[in-house]
């Protein structure tokens, strides 16, 4: 069986794949795969109506979400792991990544077994946008800090903002090392910054919304995102100068007050990282959904 290499030109196909199903992972967006491309070889093939999508890099390769379709064969799981085996010099790595709760009953009818790996946080939008309850007073007292306290300009991105955001996101890297000790966190923003050059570099192919904060002229905050279906907005970036406080729950509730045709925003997970966790958590998110590693029992 061929494997046809990912490309912009793919993004219809798999558009009607990913809406066969009212998918609630983040995962599942165009979006969110083809960011990937700057980190792991991605191809894809087409098995008896499924689309299976296959990571490859240095260590192994993968398929990083469920195929893709009406209904998943059981042949194109049982062909994705033939494939994967020829890629894999362990044939333990060989797996599904980011599998969704309402089919673990067909993978364990397969005989494979099925691990939860993370959960997305999904926040209510309109709690976001109004931080009118208790629990949010920490958060409302921040975003009127900032209102009070600097002269702004709220506005949406365009493609020549990319030096200041690419600038920006170095400043908040750097600040954000500065308080964490842990290597994997470290990792990832780094592993963030070769996907955020490749969001900016192609974002009028993506179906994105990006806007910005300029405080006097220079950009201190920005942040994107997609439609991931008709009840949820999925945030993909936030990004401020840490120095400058209340920012970032400025420009996260005013992005969600535009979003008013979503009922949730999807904060995505937390990398399993603590300090993601406690930030996540500090939205009081009203539902959690859980993403599954399957693979071959040992």
């Amino acid at each position: 069986m061929k494997l046809n290499k990912l490309s912009l030109k793919d993004k219809s196909r798999f558009s009607k794949y990913l809406h066969y199903d009212n998918h609630e992972l983040s995962v599942y967006a165009w979006e969110n795969i083809y960011l990937w491309k700057g980190l792991f070889e991605i191809s894809w093939l087409e098995i008896t109506g499924n689309l299976c999508i296959i990571f490859r890099d240095k260590i192994g390769a993968f398929l990083y979400l469920s195929p893709l379709g009406k209904k998943i064969s059981s042949e194109a799981v049982t062909e994705s792991f033939k494939i994967l085996d020829k890629f894999n010099v362990n044939k333990e790595f060989a797996r599904i990544e980011n599998a969704e709760e309402k089919d673990l009953e067909f993978y364990r009818g397969l005989g494979l077994e099925c691990v939860q790996k993370s959960s997305d946080y999904l926040c209510s939008r309109r709690q976001l946008a109004e931080l009118s309850s208790d629990k949010f007073k920490s958060k409302r007292a921040s975003f009127n800090y900032f209102t009070k306290h600097y002269h702004f300009a709220y506005a949406p991105f365009t493609r020549l903002d990319k030096a200041d955001c690419l600038k920006l996101y170095k400043l908040w890297a750097e600040q954000r090392r500065g308080n964490s000790k842990d290597d994997a966190y470290r990792f990832m923003l780094e592993d963030s910054f070769k996907t955020l050059g490749l969001l900016l570099d192609n974002y009028q192919d993506f179906n994105c919304l990006g806007r910005l904060v300029r405080i006097e002229g220079e950009l201190k905050g920005f942040t994107f995102g997609f439609k991931l279906n008709d009840d949820t907005f999925c945030v993909l970036y936030e990004i401020t100068d840490l120095s400058i406080k209340g920012l970032a729950q400025f420009i996260f509730r005013e992005f969600c007050r535009e979003l008013s045709e979503y009922k949730y925003i999807n904060i995505m997970d937390d990398s399993g990282l603590e300090n993601l966790k406690r930030v996540k958590l500090s939205y009081h998110p009203v539902k959690f959904v859980p993403a599954f590693i399957v693979k071959r029992k040992a």
